[in-house]
């Protein structure tokens, strides 16, 4: 048995979740998130608990099982609280800002790179004198919002010498010696 699929998730208050045939609806505070699940993948919803079952114990009905029940999860908890990423930008002139969903960044390039957000995510930039400017991404939705930060962080990876680059704010990156250390 799947020790992820098997545990039930209790749905908060102010939380909605519906089920027709294969989709999933979850209505909250913080917005809607629907998912289709698989035919043979039965979620029920009982006295405010969502329970997920297979019904075989083939490979593939065992790895969908705990899948959809970490989805519907995610769903539950970003309708209820939302989720956040902190991103920093770590390097001598740069810089972000933003204006609606636009987000400028300045990542010592030739010119500054413009990156649209789609409408679900909310975007602040902050830059405090003596600390590193920071991109602040909050949403409902788990997936869209890793998405999002794994393009951004794309624009710019950290290098291993100086660790400039785009980072995820608690991120801890191997470092490598330079050349005068190798003699």
């Amino acid at each position: 048995m799947s020790r992820i699929g098997k545990l039930p998730i209790t749905i908060p208050s102010g939380v909605e979740v519906s089920i027709a045939g294969t989709t999933v609806t979850v209505k909250g505070k913080k917005g809607t998130l629907t998912q289709a699940v698989d035919a043979d993948i039965k979620v029920t919803i009982e006295d405010g608990i969502i329970n997920v079952a297979r019904p075989t114990d083939q490979k593939r009905h065992r790895s969908l099982h705990g899948l959809y029940r970490a989805l519907i999860a995610n769903m539950v908890e970003g309708v209820s609280e939302g989720f956040k990423t902190e991103q920093e930008l770590v390097g001598v002139g740069y810089r972000a800002s933003n204006k609606g969903q636009s987000l400028e960044l300045s990542l010592g390039y030739s010119h500054n790179v413009q990156f649209e957000l789609p409408v679900e995510i909310k975007v602040t930039t902050t830059s405090e004198k003596g600390q590193n400017p920071k991109v602040i991404l909050e949403s409902c939705d788990k997936q869209l919002i890793g998405q999002v930060a794994a393009k951004i962080r794309s624009l710019r990876k950290p290098e291993p010498y100086k660790g400039k680059g785009i980072k995820f704010t608690g991120e801890i990156l191997r470092r490598k010696a330079g050349k005068a250390a190798g003699k």
